[in-house]
């Protein structure tokens, strides 16, 4: 008897909690009908990807990996994640960044350092990257004003005042267009200020109001997968 009510008791208990976690809210990540498009919103992202940022850039490391800086808590933090695989993207490291506030990523000088502009002081910095999960950031005195990018290697600088425009927020639909004649509406990424995309695994990353939105093209991801398979038998 006390087997039976035992056994009834475990039944029950499995039966409620089963309950509570249907009726949990579930986060999923929108796939379009064809295939051919996934969005991973905020809340499929590690946690740290859900704080708004101020800015963002790709950085492809010297041991093949791909990371993704994103700018949080007005300059002062870099969240870095691992986005070598994006169907898997995981938390790399935060790094804490004494700074005068918030900044712009100006251009990416080598496998080893980005430029970067404070919006307010306007003074230029360079963040090092030879440790990837550990960068550190080293102020430049000089202000050289405007610059231009002159192909890979070459940076033109203008000797005249910059002034800081804040970049406008704008709502992002994207939209399945696999069928034409019925194009479908996938997701809605508000307030978009930032964006990157990386053409090898064609992934398209938006900085928006409720943090980081990653756009995958699983086909693209598997012919690049495929294609470093081969240069390595190569």
């Amino acid at each position: 008897m006390k087997t039976t009510k035992a056994v009834r008791f475990g039944n029950i208990a499995i039966a409620a909690v089963t309950g509570l976690l249907l009726t949990l809210p579930v986060q999923a990540e929108i796939k379009s009908h064809s295939g051919k498009l996934v969005v991973e919103q905020p809340a499929d992202l590690p946690e740290m990807a859900r704080i708004p940022g101020q800015a963002l850039f790709l950085c492809g490391a010297e041991n093949g990996e791909t990371y993704l800086y994103v700018e949080q808590q007005n300059g002062a933090r870099l969240a870095i994640f691992d986005v070598t695989d994006p169907a898997k993207i995981k938390t790399a490291a935060s790094v804490q960044v004494t700074t005068p506030g918030a900044y712009d990523f100006v251009r990416y000088l080598n496998h080893r350092t980005e430029l970067i502009r404070f919006r307010e002081s306007q003074q230029f910095a360079v963040i090092d990257l030879r440790e990837p999960k550990s960068p550190t950031l080293k102020i430049v005195n000089d202000d050289p004003g405007r610059t231009e990018s002159v192909g890979r290697t070459g940076l033109l600088t203008i000797n005249e005042p910059y002034k800081y425009v804040t970049g406008e927020a704008h709502d992002y639909r994207l939209m399945d267009v696999a069928n034409p004649e019925h194009p479908t509406p996938l997701a809605t990424i508000k307030q978009v200020r930032h964006k990157v995309v990386n053409e090898e695994t064609g992934t398209t990353y938006l900085l928006g109001s409720d943090g980081l939105t990653v756009v995958r093209r699983p086909r693209v991801e598997e012919d690049n997968k495929i294609e470093k398979i081969y240069e390595e038998w190569n």
